[in-house]
């Protein structure tokens, strides 16, 4: 099993040295409350700083939720699929907290809420070996960081969440952009982390974000675009994430209401969805 288990260990630092913070909450179990009238804005999640916020960025935050589809259609949208660097597939179900995640020949199916799951390697359950309890112990941390990576736009009012407008700057690709910093409280796996997120001032959409791993650091540890949107449900979600340089992508993303029986519990890899 060691060789299987040296496979796991390296997920984390596939994602360039970040275990990122304040991954989506289960929509069915979080709290919320409504600021003004829901056509102008979303609620923001309850324990949002929204005394440390300044409301132009909250603004815009509505807006970015407005342009990719809008808070009713994220609140209802049930399955997320894609794939992540290093080859990780996963799927997650936002209404019960079920989360199926593959790398190679290794499957877990895990719930988020109850932090329970099993392990299976080649399609035998190894859940009570070491190995599975290592894949195990890092399911929430992966979840977190993989889930963060596709739907960090919808989180800008998330409980724990500092939002503030820093000014105007420019995209990688020159496009005018409002600079929104997001800093942290007592959330999440890495509260010291900061980002700056630029919103595209013509399409209201996320288009680059910038991550420094203290929020003290002057430079980030890396500036990537968040381009290439498409339609999947009701949602835009984007699968462009390049640096300066290196072309880089999620793929197989799939946001869908119902999925065929068995995937969420199928003990080895499945179709991708579609």
């Amino acid at each position: 099993m060691r060789p299987v288990f040296r496979v796991v260990r390296a997920l984390l630092p596939l994602v360039f040295g970040v275990l990122l913070l304040a991954g989506p909450a289960q929509a069915q179990k979080q709290k919320t409350k409504s600021k003004g009238g829901a056509s102008a804005s979303y609620p923001a999640a309850e324990g949002f700083d929204a005394a440390g916020s300044d409301a132009k960025a909250v603004a815009i935050a509505d807006r970015v939720m407005r342009e990719m589809g809008g808070y009713e259609n994220w609140k209802n949208a049930r399955y997320f699929a894609w794939s992540f660097f290093g080859g990780q597939y996963q799927i997650w179900d936002k209404y019960t907290g079920d989360f199926h995640w593959e790398k190679d020949t290794l499957v877990a199916n895990y719930n988020l809420n109850t932090k329970q799951g099993r392990v299976y390697s080649r399609g035998q359950d190894i859940s009570a070996s070491p190995t599975g309890q290592k894949v195990l112990d890092r399911m929430n941390g992966i979840w977190i960081n993989n889930s963060y990576w596709l739907l960090m736009p919808f989180k800008l009012k998330d409980s724990g969440v500092t939002l503030t407008h820093k000014g105007d700057g420019k995209t990688m690709d020159g496009a005018a952009a409002d600079v929104l910093q997001m800093t942290f409280k007592n959330v999440g796996v890495t509260p010291q982390n900061r980002y700056e997120v630029l919103v595209n001032r013509a399409t209201g959409l996320v288009e680059e974000w910038a991550y420094f791993a203290n929020a003290t650091d002057p430079q980030p540890a890396f500036r990537r675009r968040w381009n290439e949107y498409r339609k999947h449900g009701n949602l835009l979600l984007a699968s462009g994430r390049s640096d300066a340089t290196k072309p880089s992508s999620l793929d197989n993303i799939a946001q869908l209401q119902t999925i065929p029986a068995g995937v969420m519990t199928s003990t080895t890899p499945v179709a991708k969805l579609k």
